[in-house]
């Protein structure tokens, strides 16, 4: 009798999907352009200098004002989109290509419950979700929770994808900076206006892989508690690029020769100390331990090929009283089979908040 590792195999199906994806010539590589020249010096100076402001408090989220119009409605939900200017200040909206300084957001609602009896998830865009469709089926079964759903499509994706790339290989590393700053300044106004604006009872934050990672930072930098959801996260896009199957998906080469270029000859280690050096701005664990831990879940798998489980165990260590969760499965096989779970984790972390209006009693 022959027994098969069940782990095993959704770990070298994350490889074999990653070797399709990442290594054949279908796609280009990440940073097919080098590293953003003055651009990324530039921006690792900015996000250096938040550091210390973020340690003490939580600057005010910029308040936005969307422009709605309805997709469709039916008896019990409604569906808008909305296009809002994106909140980032000016050095970094200088730094932005000129197709990612409008952001859209898709607003699924149920219909028939005032605003403050309910509560709102901010569903942030994992690697490679373009649209809104993945994320409004994740959040629509949570309409009968009284849970309203609010996709923001991401900058460098979709409709703001910069003319010269293709698909969601990013062409410079300073991009990946821009993408995660301008990600979490518009969802944490997205919060803002559903506090202030909309008058919703709880609110949340919630993405998967990349999306995941920006989702703690959010909620580590927002001033009031929201749910945290970090769905198959790592605990910093080093993991992602250095460490995990994306670094056979990135141009070394291209970045090992712009370094060269700059110093003397560079080995493909050295090359990859400095990403490392770049992307620990990424690191969630340097951020600020969120307003309320206990709403904090994230959602882990046993067997992820692109997040080892070191990486979610760091974060849950440097948020005490955050909680893992755990699926059986890989990286692809639980973005594709646990749905259910990741739901799951969405109405437990707003149970753990109290209603806006208790707090106000």
């Amino acid at each position: 009798m022959v027994t098969v590792n069940i782990g095993l195999l959704h770990y070298v199906l994350d490889h074999v999907y990653g070797a399709f994806v990442h290594r054949t010539k279908l796609s280009p590589q990440f940073f097919s352009r080098g590293w953003g020249g003055t651009k990324l010096e530039v921006l690792e100076r900015i996000i250096k200098q938040l550091f210390p402001d973020a340690a003490g408090k939580n600057w005010p989220p910029t308040l936005i004002q969307p422009i709605w119009r309805t997709v469709w409605e039916s008896r019990t939900a409604c569906l808008r989109e909305g296009i809002f200017r994106t909140p980032c200040d000016e050095q970094f909206l200088s730094a932005l290509p000129p197709e990612c300084h409008n952001a859209r957001v898709a607003f699924l609602t149920p219909k028939g419950v005032p605003p403050q009896k309910m509560a709102c998830v901010v569903h942030l865009a994992g690697t490679g979700d373009h649209t809104f469709e993945r994320r409004l089926r994740l959040g629509g079964p949570l309409l009968k929770e009284n849970i309203a759903t609010m996709v923001l499509e991401s900058p460098f994706y979709g409709q703001r994808r910069p003319m010269l790339q293709r698909g969601a290989k990013l062409l410079c590393v300073s991009d990946l900076l821009l993408l995660g700053s301008a990600t979490i300044e518009e969802a944490r106004s997205l919060l803002h206006w559903l506090d202030s604006e909309a008058g919703f009872g709880k609110m949340g934050v919630c993405g998967l892989s990349m999306g995941g990672v920006h989702a703690a930072m959010v909620g580590s930098l927002h001033p009031t508690p929201v749910a945290t959801l970090p769905f198959l996260s790592p605990h910093s896009a080093v993991v992602a690029f250095c460490e995990g199957i994306l670094k056979h998906a990135t141009a070394w080469d291209t970045l090992r020769e712009e370094l060269a270029a700059q110093k003397a000859a560079m080995t493909l280690e050295e090359v990859r100390e400095r990403m490392r050096n770049v992307l620990s701005l990424t690191d969630v664990t340097r951020f600020p331990i969120p307003k309320n831990p206990n709403a904090v879940i994230f959602v882990a798998a046993t067997d992820d090929g692109y997040i080892p489980k070191h990486s979610v165990l760091e974060l849950q260590k440097a948020w005490p009283g955050s909680e893992v969760r755990w699926v059986t499965g890989g990286h692809v096989s639980s973005f594709l089979l646990h749905n259910g779970e990741f739901r799951r984790a969405i109405v437990d972390g707003l149970n753990r908040l109290p209603w806006k209006e208790e707090i106000l009693l």
